[in-house]
């Protein structure tokens, strides 16, 4: 496979070379979410019009992701204000992100969207994402918050994450576009990335187009097994998108299909904190069987009809399937031989748990107990499949115009749980297989969701005063089918949990302009997550609000937005990412929480290179936030515990901002940001932070530069983490766990 993903990026570098088209001119022509088919169902606005939106949206266009090439969503993420994360394993493949207090654990609380498809697994049943779109391939990106989030959903409690993939370009018919990336580093660091699209004409007022996307990612891993081997990663990802438009613009037609393959020998065992002060990156024995191995199709038809110039109609049918194994070691026996004691029990206190220690780290001359490592074989399905349409209507009302949305969305998705659990021996630094389970042995059940969404959304719009009222309604039905562990071909008796939930979801913002490019800026909207199936507490609801000004133009702004989320009841749910000593899947009620803060964004271009040679684009985001449980309770929650009214929640700095700046010439552009996260608490509390319970403030500063070799041909280089900086990233799933080093990558980029 890598063979000939580097012989099609190759292809693409030779045609490139070859055109007469400068690599600027070409930049604007891939930008999604401008134009596009499905502009109404997933578009909030153009990077330009988030000035004038009620409700706080930021948007990454191609131009601001590719002055990095970033392969990890964390760090293209950390850009937008208002944006928590949670890092994991050092290069994105599994994200925590929340927005504004929302929780972090696998984006479970978010709702994410890659061209108007909701693309979490099963975003209904079992909403936490294991399958993430590369950034690598991604033409740009919007964070909705606020009021503008309920246009989505399901989960309208922190907001909306929108990733647009590559558009057919939109180039003149018998225009051939394209690009490619090859670029090399460290850590066996290898990245292949091609593009190539167009559209023709048919006749008749018709034009057929097609894209195809290559993308190939591999790293050997920064960590170190004791008994060596690959820590890393290879993502195989191809795309390819046929369309059929009419001439004047009435009708758009486009079928996508997007094939993504992942194997990566990641792990969940972290490091004793007294092991990560000496070798951060160290990796123990007890993992060295660890894989994850994903499969992942999308299939979406897209069309759009624009019935008059002021009403049109936009529909997308999807299908999403999602195969994902993660064999990896799940806990140790404990010292009675009477049951199992977590790893992140074990790593907690390796002075209390010697044996497990041991066994974990699977030293050179060591025999381990038999069956003492209970490695678990995480193997589910997901499948996802929907409808919806939004008709949108502009017209006016005397002096005032309107721009009315109506939505509606049918969605079914489904979990397949069919997992085992097989023993090992550690002997010598080896693990050995002593007792392979049987298919169904661990977990056997089936989680499905059909849920009916509708949504509309009046903008209206009079003078100098926009209000935007808006409301969404949720009908879910849920249901859990339990097997017993010893029928893996499902032919007994059954056990059923049905719930269903029926939820209205308001929401409005207003906009005053009392001057020339001065906004003020206010909404409310209620906030709401899906709870999962068979679970027995109320639902995660809040009441959200927010308030600021956003003052500037297309050349220069600043907003300021201040938030409050008023969960009404918080709820945290036991995955093995939070730690797993709970039942996978249970739901815990968390109470009234508070979640407060500011968000802060500037940016300005001085200079411009058609009259003074050069640009210089500089850009702040910052983020305070407050949050705290307004209620004490006793949880079997990991990451909560016990809980004192006041205590902080936990993966929430106080504190985070990011600041870029760059130097743009005719052939060269060189850029640079810093990024500043203050240290946060790995579970509920307050006061001080003690060290077992601390992940790490950091400055982190990324640089990157690119030189033109020819009008469409560039060297490409960057480095992530320049100096170097060693942090505690996090204690979830189980142990310390380093963000990634330095990182660099160089190699040669090409368009057409």
């Amino acid at each position: 496979m890598p063979t000939r993903m580097s012989v099609s990026c190759c292809a693409l570098l030779i045609a490139g070379l070859s055109s007469p088209t400068a690599m600027a001119e070409t930049a604007a022509v891939v930008d999604a979410g401008s134009g596009q088919i499905i502009d109404s169902i997933v578009v909030t606005g153009s990077k330009s019009d988030t000035l004038d939106i009620g409700g706080s949206v930021q948007r990454l266009d191609t131009a601001d992701l590719q002055r990095f090439s970033y392969g990890d969503i964390n760090r293209v993420l950390r850009q937008i204000p208002g944006v928590y994360l949670q890092e994991e394993e050092g290069f994105g493949l599994r994200p925590n992100i929340g927005i504004r207090g929302s929780g972090t654990d696998r984006n479970g609380r978010i709702t994410v969207m890659e061209d108007g498809v909701l693309i979490a697994p099963a975003p209904y049943s079992a909403p936490a994402a294991y399958y993430f779109p590369r950034p690598a391939r991604i033409a740009a990106v919007e964070v909705a918050k606020g009021p503008a989030a309920i246009k989505y959903g399901p989960m309208t409690v922190g907001g909306a994450l929108n990733l647009f993939s590559t558009p057919i370009p939109d180039v003149a018919a018998g225009t051939l576009a394209g690009k490619a990336e090859l670029l090399i580093g460290n850590h066996d660091g290898r990245r292949a990335h091609g593009w190539a699209g167009g559209w023709a004409s048919l006749g008749a007022g018709m034009e057929i187009g097609a894209l195809a996307e290559g993308l190939y990612e591999h790293s050997s891993g920064f960590k170190t097994l004791d008994i060596g081997g690959d820590t890393g990663f290879e993502i195989t990802d191809w795309t390819l998108k046929l369309g059929l438009r009419s001439v004047d613009g009435r009708h758009a037609l486009e079928f996508k299909y997007q094939n993504y393959d992942e194997t990566s020998n990641e792990t969940y065992l972290g490091l004793t904190l007294a092991e990560f002060a000496v070798s951060p990156n160290r990796r123990y024995n007890g993992s060295q069987v660890d894989v994850m191995d994903v499969a992942h199709t999308t299939y979406q038809f897209s069309h759009r009809f624009d019935i008059t110039p002021n009403i049109n109609l936009t529909t997308v049918a999807y299908r999403t399937d999602t195969a994902r194994a993660w064999y990896k070691l799940n806990d140790v026996r404990n010292s009675a031989n009477t049951g199992w004691v977590t790893i992140g029990s074990v790593l907690d206190n390796p002075v209390a748990n010697p044996l497990q220690m041991a066994d974990l780290i699977g030293a050179n001359g060591f025999t381990g107990r038999a069956g003492a490592l209970r490695v678990r074989n995480n193997n589910r399905v997901y499948q996802a499949t929907g409808v919806q349409s939004v008709l949108t209507a502009r017209f006016g009302t005397g002096g005032v115009a309107h721009t009315l949305e109506l939505s509606a969305r049918y969605h079914e998705d489904d979990e397949d749980r069919l997992q085992q659990d097989d023993r090992y021996q550690m002997v010598n630094s080896r693990m050995m297989l002593t007792t392979a389970g049987a298919p169904g042995g661990q977990d056997n059940r089936i989680g499905d969701a059909k849920a009916w969404a509708f949504f509309i959304r009046d903008t209206i719009d009079a003078g100098n005063v926009t209000i935007v009222p808006g409301l969404r309604y949720e009908a879910i039905d849920l249901r859990q089918t339990r097997w017993a562990l010893t029928d893996p071909a499902r032919s007994g008796a059954t056990t059923v949990a049905k719930s269903n939930v029926d939820v209205f979801i308001p929401g409005i913002s207003a906009t005053w302009r009392p001057a020339e490019n001065v906004r003020i800026v206010a909404g409310a909207h209620r906030g709401f997550a899906s709870p999962g199936p068979g679970s027995t507490i109320d639902p995660e609801t809040s009441w959200n609000y927010e308030a600021g000004v956003k003052l500037g133009n297309e050349a220069w702004r600043t907003e300021v937005i201040g938030f409050f989320n008023d969960y009404t009841n918080l709820v945290g749910t036991c995955t093995a990412s939070t730690g797993g000593d709970c039942n996978i899947g249970d739901q815990f009620a968390g109470g009234e929480v508070d979640v407060k803060g500011v968000e802060i964004t500037a940016g300005r271009t001085f200079g411009r290179i058609a009259n003074d040679g050069f640009e210089l684009p500089v850009s702040l985001a910052y983020t305070v936030t407050d949050a705290q449980f307004k209620t004490s309770f006793a949880s079997g929650y990991e990451p909560w515990g016990t809980v004192t009214a006041g205590d902080r929640l936990p993966y929430l700095p106080r504190h985070q901002m990011t600041v870029n700046a760059g130097l743009a010439l005719k052939a060269a552009r060189l850029n640079a940001t810093l990024n500043w996260v203050g240290k946060a608490r790995a579970t509920a509390g307050r006061g001080a932070i003690v060290p077992a319970d601390r992940i790490d403030d950091r400055v982190l500063i990324d640089l990157s530069a690119e030189v033109d070799l020819l009008p469409k041909v560039s060297l490409f280089g960057s480095v992530q983490n320049l100096f170097d900086v060693t942090y505690n990233a996090a204690f979830s799933p189980a142990g310390a766990r380093p963000g990634a080093p330095r990182l660099a990558l160089g190699g040669i980029r090409a368009r057409f």
